[in-house]
């Protein structure tokens, strides 16, 4: 049952700071949903470039993988222009490390210490707009929702992909990435009582696929029926049009970062109309 959770997880967390699950103390009027997507997620980052350049904020943020990642540094204060820089200067290898407990041989262990580094306050329920990083438990079959407790445990979780990554242990329970569940979590913030939802996809557009991709197929597939389920949840999804290509380039990310920007723009109406504005 455990699937890519075989191995022993290469993170613990115990204790009164551990991540949890909670209700949050008010009903959201608007959430943002910022989906999983590996490198392509840092479109979600010009998203917020624009959101902020339109004047709109969210009550409550919601991501998976690399999107819990954002949605952190965002919860935090961190402002879009400032976001951009901190995403354009990380290099992968500083989240990485070595992974000793068999299984997947790296982990992202590296995430928990870099993000408190770079967040005000180190736990989940200490940010100023509410935050859910979303993961997925093989023992409940489910995705499970943190908005408290250590952000830095929580996002390390979130971005644990199934196996590639060493999993993370949370009070004798086993986390993954939930990019192979729910990867675009609209249904996260439905649950948590968000009243109209913004949805970042950061997926490939699959039907342009170009000719050689086809060992990948399976899996865009796989993943555009899983964002399909949310997408239908959601006030209005957003797509920005990155292509089919991922890297790590310095380049890349820019470009993806601005396309993000420039296809959020471009929706500033329909935006303004859904935060009430």
């Amino acid at each position: 049952m455990l699937g890519g959770c075989r191995s022993a997880p290469s993170i613990e967390s115990d204790g009164p700071l551990a991540p949890r699950a909670e209700p949050l103390h008010q009903r959201p009027r608007v959430a943002w949903v910022f989906s999983s997507g590996g490198p392509r997620a840092l479109v979600h980052v010009g998203v917020i470039q624009a959101l902020d350049e339109l004047g709109l904020r969210p009550d409550l943020i919601v991501g998976a993988s690399a999107g819990a990642l954002v949605g952190v540094l965002r919860a935090s204060g961190m402002a879009g222009l400032r976001l951009r820089e901190v995403a354009l200067d990380l290099k992968p290898w500083m989240l990485l490390r070595p992974s000793l407990s068999g299984g997947p041989w790296l982990s992202v262990a590296g995430m928990a210490p870099w993000l408190r580094d770079c967040l005000p306050k180190p736990l989940l329920d200490q940010q100023p707009t509410p935050t859910a990083c979303v993961a997925y438990s093989p023992a409940r079959l489910d995705v499970v929702a943190f908005t408290a407790g250590d952000a830095g445990t929580a996002v390390t979780a979130a971005c644990s992909i199934e196996d590639e990554f060493a999993p993370v242990r949370i009070r004798d329970e086993v986390y993954v990435d939930a990019d192979l569940h729910q990867p675009m979590p609209v249904r996260v913030a439905r649950a948590l009582g968000a009243q109209r939802v913004l949805a970042v996809d950061a997926s490939a557009y699959e039907n342009r696929a170009p000719p050689g991709t086809e060992e990948w197929r399976e899996g865009d597939l796989r993943k555009r029926a899983l964002t399909e389920v949310d997408a239908r949840l959601a006030d209005l999804v957003l797509h920005p049009d990155t292509g089919y290509y991922a890297g790590f380039s310095r380049a890349y990310r820019q470009n993806v970062i601005d396309i993000g920007r420039r296809d959020t723009l471009a929706a500033a109406q329909r935006l303004r109309a859904l935060h009430g504005t």
